[in-house]
């Protein structure tokens, strides 16, 4: 049994199924796409809220070292990931990467995972979209009912109205095209980027020198806690981390690393790139360069600007400038976020309709859902129905207790996608590699490290709800995925006159 488990899809047969006619998607995308793509994704409120709520909590001013420290874990599994997107440009990122490498069995369960993550992380931007949306009306006179609002917070019958027609509208823009997916989101990103250089040198004229001492504010030990809502780590170990001093830079970037998630979704439109081996590693590492240096740079700007002993934990950047005689920042920033979110909603959703789609090629998934449009080439059919059920959960669910989950989720394919390039370098090392990631295998165990570490900070509760999806996942796949496996059927492609290059499973 443990065979048919682990069994592995060549590279080569991956790659032959993407030039299937009814399967083939659309490729259209080129290293400036994918760049705009990632920096689309992972630049949302974080860096309009997250700097200032960890440098008064965690850091001080020392959080700019914390978002380094952030970037490098980040960096680290991006290299991998540029890896495996240009050896393998095969739609399904981190799931696509396992089944060549650890196997159907392991595959399944990171592609689930994923499913669930970008399937939460887009219902969860949805909501702070309409959050920032329903703001800025307020601002101007104009209130819908309570009843059509935020649920978060929010008591008897509702139903997040904006939430569900932003999934909808960017949903009917991903069948139309990937290409107008990637037009849209350069506009977008375009005035994010905008405001947030804005916002770095406005801030730059008004910071106080002063406000930068101490750098690194004294050492304060957190008490340790025993709920589900404690880090796993106290739990198992007793250990609790300190805030501020030389530890609390560390336990800040533990919090940060959240702002960077989103790189990895750029590895999913693999497929869709026009020259995958040389574009692929310049999206991912391009897109985490440029979001690191913008995080580094307003950390500086808010800490300089308002002592971080005083800046506000909900809107920390926007009330340092009502700090410092500006206000009308506050609005400029409020918009700033919330066209930004836009582009973070759709490129999640746009990353999970590709795995749902490799894995529904695969038949590990109805095959019904892996028809592409005639017309579009896009796979219209999965997201339809997960931009339909992602509608539903942002209206009516209150997710703020499960936007966790999106972070586990997320560490998880971190830890996958570094040992699936260790094993694959050696049981297939004469693939061509466009993009090696340097010094294998210790880049690789790094990241699995940093990315256990920080998956051991989250909290036990957390883990619970992440191993119970993992649960019905599992059960899933020998309830249907196993039985209908192409590769489990000996259903292999083949290129018109062209027998496939050794398609069987090792």
């Amino acid at each position: 049994m443990s065979s048919t488990l682990f069994r592995t899809k060549k590279v080569e047969q991956s790659i032959l199924d993407t030039e299937e006619p009814e399967h083939a998607l659309k490729k259209s995308l080129s290293a400036l796409d994918l760049t705009v793509f990632g920096v689309g994704v992972i630049i949302g409120t974080g860096i309009f809220v997250l700097t200032g709520t960890v440098a008064k909590n965690n850091a001080g001013p020392a959080v700019a070292l914390a978002f380094v420290v952030s970037g490098v874990v980040c960096a680290l599994a991006a290299l991998c990931y540029a890896e495996f997107a240009s050896t393998v440009p095969v739609a399904g990122s981190a799931y696509t990467f396992s089944y060549a490498s650890l196997g159907e069995l392991p595959a399944w369960i990171i592609g689930w995972d994923l499913v669930l993550e970008f399937a939460l992380g887009t219902a969860v931007v949805a909501v702070g979209w309409s959050g920032y949306i329903h703001s800025l009306l307020d601002n101007v006179g104009v209130h819908l009912p309570a009843a059509l609002g935020v649920r978060d917070g929010a008591t008897g019958f509702g139903f997040d109205l904006l939430a569900a027609l932003l999934v909808l509208v960017l949903t009917a823009i991903l069948v139309v095209g990937t290409k107008l997916s990637a037009r849209v989101t350069s506009v977008v990103v375009a005035i994010k980027v905008t405001v947030v250089l804005t916002v770095i040198v406005a801030g730059a004229f008004l910071i106080n020198g002063d406000n930068y001492k101490p750098f690194i504010p004294k050492s304060q030990p957190v008490p340790p806690g025993d709920s589900l809502q404690s880090p796993l780590i106290q739990l198992m170990f007793g250990w609790a981390p300190s805030n501020f001093g030389v530890l609390g830079i560390f336990t800040a970037a533990s919090v940060v690393f959240f702002a960077f998630i989103g790189f990895d979704v750029v590895a999913t439109a693999a497929e869709e790139t026009r020259n995958p081996q040389r574009d692929m590693p310049r999206g991912i590492l391009g897109s985490l360069v440029i979001c690191t240096t913008l995080y580094v740079l307003v950390s500086i700007v808010v800490t300089g600007m308002q002592h971080y002993s005083r800046l506000s934990i909900t809107a920390p950047l926007a009330d340092a400038f009502k700090a410092t005689g500006h206000p009308w920042f506050a609005g400029f920033i409020s918009f700033g976020a919330a066209v930004g979110l836009t582009t973070v909603c759709m490129i999640l959703l746009l990353g999970q309709t590709r795995v749902f789609f490799a894995m529904s090629r695969d038949g590990l998934l109805p095959r019904f859902f892996s028809q592409v449009h005639p017309r579009f080439k896009t796979p219209h059919r999965p997201t339809i129905l997960l931009g339909v059920l992602i509608a539903v959960l942002a209206g009516f669910t209150p997710l703020s207790e499960l936007a966790e989950l999106v972070n586990i989720g997320t560490l998880f394919a971190f830890v996958v996608v570094a040992i699936g390039v260790i094993i694959l370098r050696r049981t297939r090392p004469d693939l061509h590699r466009a993009f090696r990631t340097p010094w294998v295998p210790v880049i690789p165990i790094l990241s699995v490290a940093a990315s256990l570490w920080l998956m051991l900070n989250l909290p036990a509760e957390t883990w619970l709800r992440f191993a119970f999806w993992m649960v019905i996942g599992i059960a899933v796949y020998f309830l249907y995925g196993r039985s209908h496996s192409r590769l489990g059927r000996g259903e292999t492609t083949t290129t018109q006159g062209t027998p496939p290059a050794n398609p069987q499973a090792h």
